[in-house]
């Protein structure tokens, strides 16, 4: 099937010839990290990561909508519309934040408003799956803000280990290649598609941002990323009648989600606010410990390959 082949080569290619285009872009209106006591890095370096991605993926998404259309498959053209209308507004939120710093509580709530307009196009957590009593339906009033919530939730927890070079985009990467053979497993070729063409722009842009990173993805690019991680997941694996539906994709982001449950228990117990920037995370802790950016950034890696491979194992031995 040449339509997955055809998807990723678009998008690898188109993000790798606009993100030095985003570069420059970044540099011209100011949208810019500055180091400080909370930065790793030591030189400015341009943050607008999401507008190559978004260009990447885009453009290959609707490559491979045209290719099902001629070839005759049938996609779930609805919650497509709505994911991409989510991240269309996500990644303005984020440009407006790489370009202003925008209050953590209004980039909350302009994620909340993507959530729920993702929502309104049929991607929702519906029904759930357990090895006793088979599918567990539920009400709007469970159903909509375990929607939000897990949405909300995984697109900030890819934003927060964004801390060092290479890393967030990396994880994307692991993550959504891991999505797309579980959504084929489960005959969701949409999400297979959206995730495939992630996976391949978050490569194409790791060109630029492994260590030593030339661009960062800044809030355009590592909300970005999760959002879409998290509102396709919900179309390619908990809309499902898998036993492990909630299980696969828990493993498959369980660096993220650990690293940001563990974030909110810190700054919680150490009265903190929640949205209060630290350098406490997984990879801050791994540097600590004598590891370079490189051999940091890659053993998380390693972990997300190993967690990965158990939730494809799951996916493809139930």
């Amino acid at each position: 099937m040449y339509l997955f082949p055809i998807s990723f080569a678009v998008a690898l290619l188109i993000t790798i010839l606009v993100t030095p285009l985003a570069e420059k872009l970044a540099f011209k209106i100011g949208a810019v990290d500055t180091p400080n006591e909370r930065k790793i890095h030591s030189q400015i370096i341009p943050r607008f990561g999401g507008i190559a991605i978004f260009s990447g993926f885009l453009t290959a998404l609707l490559v491979g909508l045209l290719i099902a259309y001629y070839i005759g498959m049938d996609f779930q053209i609805n919650s497509i519309i709505g994911i991409v209308l989510g991240a269309s507004l996500i990644l303005v939120v984020g440009i407006l934040d790489d370009i202003h710093s925008l209050k953590a509580s209004t980039k909350f709530f302009w994620q909340i408003i993507a959530a729920l307009i993702v929502y309104s196009f049929g991607v929702e957590i519906s029904f759930l799956t357990n090895p006793f009593n088979g599918l567990v339906a539920m009400p709007a009033y469970v159903s909509v803000p375990l929607t939000i919530f897990w949405i909300v939730g995984i697109t900030n927890a890819i934003n927060l280990i964004d801390g060092l070079d290479g890393l967030a985009a990396g994880v994307t990467a692991i993550s959504a290649g891991t999505f797309f053979f579980v959504a084929l497993t489960t005959y969701s070729y949409g999400a297979a598609l959206i995730m495939l063409v992630l996976a391949a722009a978050a490569l194409g842009f790791l060109k630029y941002n492994f260590f030593p990173a030339k661009i960062f993805l800044g809030d355009s690019g590592s909300l970005l990323l999760g959002f879409i991680l998290a509102t396709a997941s919900i179309t390619g694996v908990f809309k499902t009648t898998l036993v492990v539906a909630l299980i696969i994709p828990l493993l498959i982001l369980g660096v993220p989600i650990f690293d940001t449950l563990f974030a909110i228990g810190r700054r919680m117990k150490e009265g903190n606010p929640v949205f209060r920037a630290d350098k406490k995370h997984i990879h801050h802790m791994l540097m600590r410990a004598g590891f370079s950016q490189r051999e940091a950034v890659l053993s998380i890696y390693i972990v997300c390959f190993i967690l990965s491979f158990t939730a494809l194992m799951m996916a493809l031995y139930r």
